[in-house]
């Protein structure tokens, strides 16, 4: 995992749902700006934020992947990613994955170091 990358596993007994994560989340001091569902098999070219990045996942199972290995997130799981550290993000599987994208000021802000496949623009141009 790349320096300052970390996961926080889900600490509470309850299933984890879309009102908890965003509560959570909201407690470690980041602002929601997103809540998005990407589709099985998805795939996210490479990119990086000018801020420090946190996904909360609310339901499924995806893998983002870094130059230092990958990181699989699961329900509850939150994970935050230091402004400028380059990943990918895939789903090996047939589920979608929901999750939470948060940031400190509550905005996004994305460098494409690849061809923008799966971002929320190309997302939204295929639907």
């Amino acid at each position: 995992m790349p320096p300052g990358v970390r996961v926080v596993k889900w600490p509470h007994k309850e299933t984890p749902d879309e009102e908890s994560v965003k509560k959570e989340m909201a407690g470690l001091g980041y602002r929601v700006y997103d809540l998005q569902t990407i589709p099985p098999w998805f795939e996210r070219s490479r990119h990086s934020h000018d801020y420090d990045e946190i996904r909360g996942a609310v339901e499924g199972v995806t893998t983002f992947h870094f130059d230092d290995g990958p990181v699989t997130l699961e329900a509850g799981d939150i994970l935050f990613i230091p402004a400028g550290v380059p990943h990918e993000v895939r789903t090996h599987n047939d589920r979608p994955f929901t999750a939470y994208k948060a940031s400190i000021s509550g905005e996004r802000v994305v460098t494409e170091h690849g061809d923008g496949k799966g971002s929320v623009e190309d997302l939204q141009a295929r639907s």
